[in-house]
């Protein structure tokens, strides 16, 4: 009587483990990494003659090593719950605004109570009219990132990763926005742009306490609408 072998009793050829590569360190070229950093914080102490320079590149530094180590983009916040479900980056950059709401809101502040006034603390805030442009702006931007493959931070971080490609984006960055900006009269007439369109929150709700309790729940709701899309992609994924 013959008996059929099971796929568990056929006896599977035995592979030689796989060998990995040690990685060359890369600490030397860490070393003159940094020694260049510094030579050039140094430099832009003599050249523009205050220490200030240099805080503002050593800023500089730290936060596109932040980038990188947190692989920041706030394109992928908005592209990956569609195309991946995941929201990580898209709480991240929730927090980001909210913590960047505290630090905004007590240089306002302090400008409102210095004066009294709601316009002095207005001036700080750099508001630009809103209208249809802001519209098809955010349009054209969002789907030249997504094909590019990242936004302005994104591009800049990945560039000293080496990533080609966004090597290749950067130049038509810079070249998108110069144009932009050489246009801006006739898309300001085009799109009938009101240099008073802005709207400050505090203003219009009569002070800084209601404005931060609407800025603050709105953020909590998309807080919470990402995390709850995050852990509904992810039991979908099981």
């Amino acid at each position: 009587m013959t008996t059929l072998a099971t796929p568990q009793s056929i006896r599977r050829p035995l592979r030689a483990p796989a060998v990995r590569k040690e990685r060359a360190s890369q600490l030397p070229w860490a070393l003159v990494l940094l020694a260049l950093v510094v030579a050039a914080g140094f430099y832009l102490v003599r050249a523009g003659g205050s220490p200030k320079f240099a805080f503002i590149w050593a800023i500089g530094i730290a936060l596109g090593l932040t980038l990188q180590r947190a692989r920041f983009c706030f394109t992928a916040s908005m592209r990956d719950p569609v195309l991946t479900g995941s929201t990580s980056l898209t709480k991240a950059v929730v927090v980001g605004l909210a913590v960047g709401t505290v630090g905004f809101s007590a240089i306002q502040l302090a400008a409102y109570l210095k004066t009294g006034q709601l316009a002095d603390a207005m001036k700080l805030a750099g508001l630009e009219p809103v209208g249809m442009h802001t519209v098809v702006g955010g349009f054209l931007f969002g789907l030249g990132a997504v094909i590019a493959g990242g936004c302005a931070s994104g591009t800049l971080m990945r560039m000293g990763e080496g990533f080609l490609q966004q090597w290749l984006v950067i130049p038509f960055f810079i070249l998108g926005s110069a144009i932009g900006a050489v246009t801006w009269p006739i898309w300001k007439a085009a799109f009938h742009v009101q240099p008073k369109g802005g709207v400050y929150v505090p203003m219009a709700l009569g002070g800084f306490a209601p404005a931060l309790v609407l800025q603050f729940g709105l953020l909590l709701a998309v807080y919470l609408l990402a995390d709850w899309w995050g852990r509904r992609s992810a039991r979908r994924a099981r």
